[in-house]
C-alpha cells in the first residue's frame, strides 16, 4: 500500500513540475517532467532535435528488440558509465522494456546532475504500439 502511496505522490509531483513548467516563463529550461511519451520523443527525432537515447535493458533483450541509434547502458552498469559516456547538461532519453527500470535510472540520473535525464514512458514496448509497430514485443 505505501508503494502505491509513493507512486500516486511522485505522479503529482510530475504533474505539478510539468504545470509549473509551461506557466512559469524560463522554468521549462530548469524542470522537465521524469517521463516523455513516445509521440513526443519521436517528435523531437522528426525535428532533429533528438536527444541521446540510453537503453538499459540487457544485451539478451537489446539484441530481441532494438530502437536505432540508442546507446545500450544495461541498468546495473549505470553508476560505473554514466560520468564518463553521457553528457550531464545535455537532453536523454532513457529506455527499457515497460518503462520502470527507465524511470529509475532517470531519477538516479537526475540526482547525479542530470537534469534534463527522462524515462520514456512505457518502454519499448509502448513505442512498438504507438510509433514503430515493427519493433519486435516480448
Amino acid at each position: 500500500m505505501a508503494r502505491s502511496s509513493f507512486q500516486s505522490s511522485d505522479a503529482r509531483s510530475n504533474r505539478r513540475f510539468a504545470s509549473r513548467a509551461t506557466s512559469s516563463p524560463g522554468y521549462a529550461e530548469q524542470v522537465l517532467p521524469y517521463e516523455i511519451s513516445p509521440a513526443e520523443l519521436a517528435s523531437l527525432q522528426r525535428e532533429g532535435k533528438a536527444p541521446t537515447v540510453v537503453d538499459v535493458r540487457e544485451p539478451w533483450e537489446v539484441s530481441t528488440a532494438s530502437l536505432p541509434g540508442t546507446v545500450n547502458i544495461p541498468m546495473g552498469e549505470i553508476p560505473s558509465r554514466a560520468h564518463a559516456e553521457l553528457d550531464p547538461d545535455a537532453p536523454v532519453v532513457i529506455l527499457c522494456h515497460h518503462g520502470a527500470r527507465s524511470l529509475s535510472v532517470t531519477n538516479w540520473l537526475r540526482n547525479q546532475g542530470f537534469d534534463q535525464a527522462q524515462s520514456l514512458a512505457g518502454g519499448i514496448d509502448q513505442w512498438s504500439l504507438e510509433i514503430d509497430h515493427s519493433v519486435p514485443r516480448y
